[in-house]
């Protein structure tokens, strides 16, 4: 029998699929969950299982040389976690990956999604799409530390994940946006003394 909400959370996530390829995908896929703080991927890890979020935020970040966490991204709902590193570069992983609530997820074996996206068509341009939206979303990151103001990247991060900046601490917001968490405190004093 068909699960209809697992059918919705695949389809948030898939371009012009049909009923019949989402039923390969979750044939293959297995729910999971996290507690909050439990991590779905550990530096140095070589896990090979690609998460699709359907509940909960998942926090990328590294410990620098000064024993410091750097949050690098947060990754809410309808969104992809996967070993980046191992992924493309056939390297352990050199981030952590946190869950920040209880999170609820779709997995599969990277190896075993290969597989299937090779016998079918419209998934293999479900791969492209997924991997243009990530290059899109990575090139404008880097644009914005070039083009734009903290306060403007602010804004841009307020719009493309609202009721986010409810969810986690300052700190990792500001380590996002390249900011000290004074500074994100200023931008949104001056952001509500315009309104």
């Amino acid at each position: 029998m068909v699960d209809l909400n697992r059918l919705k959370q695949i389809y948030k996530f898939g371009k012009e699929l049909s009923l019949k390829d989402i039923q390969v995908l979750l044939k293959a896929a297995k729910n999971g969950s996290f507690s909050k703080k439990e991590l779905l991927i550990n530096e140095g890890s070589k896990r090979n299982d690609v998460f699709y979020i359907k509940s909960g935020l998942v926090r990328c970040f590294n410990i620098n040389d000064k024993g410091e966490e750097i949050t690098l991204k947060l990754i809410p709902e309808h969104q992809v976690v996967a070993n980046v590193d191992l992924i493309l570069f056939s390297q352990a992983s050199r981030y952590f990956y946190e869950a920040l609530e209880n999170t609820e997820v779709f997995f599969i074996d990277y190896d075993v999604l290969q597989d299937l996206v090779a016998r079918n068509p419209k998934l293999e341009a479900n791969r492209k799409y997924v991997l243009q939206r990530l290059l899109k979303e990575s090139m404008e990151r880097v644009e914005s530390f070039v083009l734009l103001t903290p306060e403007e990247r602010y804004q841009r991060f307020v719009k493309d994940y609202p009721g986010i900046t409810n969810r986690v601490q300052d700190k990792y917001i500001a380590n996002v946006l390249g900011i000290t968490p004074v500074s994100l405190s200023r931008i949104r004093k001056r952001i509500a003394s315009k309104y």
